[in-house]
């Protein structure tokens, strides 16, 4: 297929101008395909050639101008147009098209609970062209109208308002000047609740297994959406611009979700079915009212071209964090933000993949090449290098700007040289040179204090380690007078705020020096930190008794970056993590450093025979929070050790006891969650067997409950099941996108190394073909998912670097494999710093 080219957009904008798209979907005609009716009505600006893009099944018909043109013209993706002249044109085509099993274009799903099926688009990028044909680049804007015929019983959801007919068909209003990328459709039988707020009418919707547990939520649900949809009317001068706001939980989404303008799509784990924690519930919180910025940035307002990806989603995870703290009950989010979020984009800006927040247009050539950049550099770090800009500038002037980028380009296109001048337009301050410092640069800086003491007072200056310019709190804490259990607990002295790098003035201040001096006291900024030797000797000590949970937050990612960096052995991350979570009083911590323990420390940066002795620690420790937890009052906290102790179990006695049971002791019951994670580990463990993989099937058909069994069944020791699961994965082609991931993420195990090894030469050239067959989607799940992460030896590492020489290698499994490589790299690189 071709691919786009930035300089082939460029062209084509100046050529021609699009007013409208007429469009008419018929989704009666089969399971494998539906028919894609398009008229498009655009002006050349002069004579000259271009053309349309389209990934049918079978293209029946299409014509310029009321002239037939020839079917078979179409090369790969594109269909020519040449020879034309300046002035309006019309082109029509009629297609039949190919629904989906992997996410991308217009994907169907059929539910296993009750055999509904369901299906909704998801076009971004270039997937439109899988939908219907059309001028697909973000700066040709066009008003898009739709008809959609659905099977009697189906609801239609879109862009605006949809109005059915009595004949299945549905008309939806025609929307304002949109991209491409962001048209929308879903039908199916959804279950709906609606309501209206300022004057709009607001839905939510999911298939209709998941009703009463959509229900349970909806009032939460509804309650974030409508203060975040009032404190964005506080922030913004521009109301909001479309005429309906739908927010649709899909089956077999691949992102978080989908910001399309008036219809955001969500994938529907976020409709809970088994027990969550409350972090997990401002978690989603934050994706509403992520994608909810995005309806003025990223919908009203709209990129140029792809290099400009990190201004939607920067400022959309910015804003998300930002408003549900002042909006909602989530006052806490930066705490959440500081210790699982920021360390994707830290991780990201390490590997040899990094590229600026704003990459050089020349580094995104395509559209392949921008594919790669949503990553945790376009969202967390870009979040953290706009939350320093607030800080530096003042939020004032930050929304000031703000406003006047909305205003200046509603219903068009900007660039990041229009962003930078209209913040520039509300300050005094130099926003051109903060940009260059902060958003062309890669790489992340490093803080360290350097602390002097004499003469009864003390002094702090700030080592950096890169270039960029930093505005930060420095706390000073003193230990306090406390007689409660557990470690020692301290009080904040002072805080004070920094520039870094410093003039030349050094503040003195009075009195002997702290016991803990913290750089980047409130995370204000994006840079690792490093402590002093007696300030971190003290946070090892009593880094639960520190007062504020950001601070911890800090101090946690300094301990993970030491981990990651060779400097600081992963047991006594274990030891520091089993000394001060029995006493955390921040959920989001807990989760934080439990998961780093887990998927990383004992998974990875462990050799295997001193796995046994942290997995150790690590059950030690969640049997201490489970302790803590038997008065029933932190559920959230009971549930997350209750699940980190069925991943890290070495026996299956309990577990099975459990299972049997239908509870753990003292609570929680086992809900399907449980149940599936459960029956995983005795799988690994060798301990389940099929007749008890499907009779839990049978107790849960549901696509969760399927998707659970293939990671069961993936899971099992025996040399059938790996080659069973292999065999589905990599030349079956028909798992869908979830069924993949489930059934990966359950093949490679680190008990089951003995057994895995042989695949492990095999799975590069395979995950290569399987990714020029399936495409991105699939190509990015074998990379993540598939790719043998728990074989830390010199051999894999080997094989993956002779793998990246490959000229064929699809760019998505390219860079997807670039970064698995590197932190094969860097695990290997721990394990032989100590």
């Amino acid at each position: 297929m071709s691919v786009l080219t930035r300089n082939e957009a460029q062209t084509r904008a100046q050529f021609l101008d699009v007013q409208r798209y007429t469009i008419d979907l018929d989704l009666t005609t089969g399971e494998d395909t539906f028919d894609s009716r398009t008229v498009i009505q655009f002006t050349a600006h002069a004579a000259g050639n271009t053309f349309v893009e389209l990934k049918p099944a079978t293209l029946r018909s299409i014509s310029l101008d009321g002239h037939p043109l020839d079917p078979a013209d179409l090369t790969e993706n594109r269909f020519p147009l040449t020879a034309l002249t300046a002035g309006p044109h019309e082109l029509r085509i009629d297609a039949a098209m190919r629904y989906s099993r992997t996410g991308e274009g217009m994907h169907r799903f059929t539910d296993p609970a009750d055999d509904e099926t369901y299906v909704y688009t998801q076009l971004f990028m270039e997937d439109v062209q899988r939908v219907f044909a059309a001028f697909d680049q973000p700066d040709l804007k066009s008003v898009f109208a739709l008809t959609v015929t659905a099977p009697e019983g189906w609801t239609v959801l879109g862009n605006g308002i949809a109005t059915p007919h009595s004949d299945g068909r549905w008309t939806i209003a025609d929307t304002p000047l949109l991209s491409t990328y962001l048209v929308a459709v879903a039908a199916g039988p959804w279950h709906s609740v609606t309501t209206e707020h300022a004057g709009l009418p607001f839905g939510l919707h999911c298939r209709r297994s998941l009703a009463p547990h959509l229900d349970a939520d909806a009032d939460e649900i509804l309650d974030i959406t409508r203060a975040c949809f009032d404190r964005y009317h506080e922030k913004f001068d521009e109301p909001y611009p479309f005429d309906s706001y739908d927010q649709a939980f899909v089956p077999e989404f691949n992102a978080g979700a989908m910001e399309n303008p008036g219809l955001v799509t969500f994938r529907d784990e976020f409709v809970y079915r088994s027990a969550v924690t409350d972090t997990e519930r401002q978690t989603r919180a934050m994706v509403i009212a992520h994608e909810m910025a995005h309806m003025w940035f990223g919908d009203l307002v709209t990129l140029a071209w792809w290099d400009d990806i990190w201004l939607n989603e920067s400022f959309a995870e910015y804003m998300g964090y930002q408003t549900l703290t002042e909006a909602t009950r989530f006052t806490d989010t930066w705490i959440d933000f500081g210790v699982a979020r920021k360390g994707w984009g830290y991780d990201a800006d390490q590997r040899p993949s990094t590229h600026p927040v704003a990459p050089d247009p020349a580094a995104v050539p395509d559209t392949a090449s921008a594919m790669l950049n949503f990553d945790g550099i376009s969202y967390a770090k870009g979040a953290s290098a706009l939350r320093q800009l607030v800080t530096w500038l003042g939020e004032k002037d930050f929304l000031t700007g703000i406003n006047t980028h909305f205003a200046r380009h509603r219903f068009a296109n900007a660039t990041l040289a229009d962003f930078i001048d209209n913040l520039a337009s509300a300050t005094d301050r130099d926003v051109h040179a903060w940009a260059e410092q902060w958003l062309r640069t890669t790489g992340v800086d490093t803080l360290t204090p350097q602390v002097s003491e004499s003469d009864g007072a003390w002094s702090v200056t700030i080592d950096r380690s890169g270039s960029r310019p930093h505005r930060i709190a420095v706390g000073a804490y003193d230990l306090a007078l406390d007689t409660q259990p557990g470690p020692d607990r301290l009080t904040l002295r002072d805080r004070f705020e920094l520039d870094v790098p410093h003039g030349n003035t050094v503040k003195i201040h009075p009195g002997r020096r702290p016991v803990l001096i913290v750089p980047n006291d409130n995370d204000l900024t994006y840079a690792k930190v490093r402590l002093d030797p007696e300030s971190w000797n003290t946070a090892l000590h009593t880094l639960s008794g520190i007062p504020d949970a950001l601070t911890r937050a800090v101090i946690w990612n300094t301990a993970r970056d030491m981990v990651r960096d060779g400097e600081l052995p992963p047991t006594t991350y274990l030891q520091a993590a089993r000394t001060h979570l029995p006493h955390e009083t921040d959920l989001a911590l807990v989760q934080g450093v439990l998961a780093f323990a887990d998927t990383q420390i004992t998974r990875r940066y462990t050799t295997p025979e001193h796995r046994p002795a942290a997995l150790a620690t690590l059950t030690d420790l969640c049997r201490d929070l489970i302790r803590r937890t038997e008065d029933g009052t932190n559920p959230g906290l009971r549930l997350t050790a209750v699940r980190h102790l069925i991943d890290a179990a070495p026996h299956p006695d309990a577990l099975h006891d459990w299972l049997t049971d239908g509870s753990v002791p003292g609570g929680p019951e086992l809900d399907p969650e449980l149940r599936w994670r459960i029956l995983t580990r005795l799988s690994v463990l060798g301990a389940a067997d099929e007749p008890a993989i499907a009779a839990e099937l049978a107790r849960d058909p549901s696509a969760t409950g399927q998707e659970g069994a293939a990671r069961c069944r993936a899971a099992l020791p025996t040399p059938e099941a790996k080659a069973t699961a292999w065999h589905a994965l990599f030349n079956d082609d028909t798992l869908s996108n979830y069924l993949f991931t489930a059934t990966a993420r359950g093949f490679w195990q680190p008990e089951q190394a003995d057994l895995l090894h042989t695949y492990v030469p095999r799975y590069y050239p395979e995950a290569a073909a399987l990714a020029a067959r399936r495409g991105p989607a699939i190509a990015e799940a074998a990379g993540h998912n598939a790719f043998p992460q728990y074989a830390i030896d010199t051999d894999n590492l080997h094989h993956g670097e002779q793998a990246l020489d490959d000229p064929t290698l699809i760019p998505a499994l390219h860079r997807k494999l670039t970064d698995q490589i590197d932190d094969l790299r860097r695990a290997l690189a721990v394990r032989n710093a100590h």
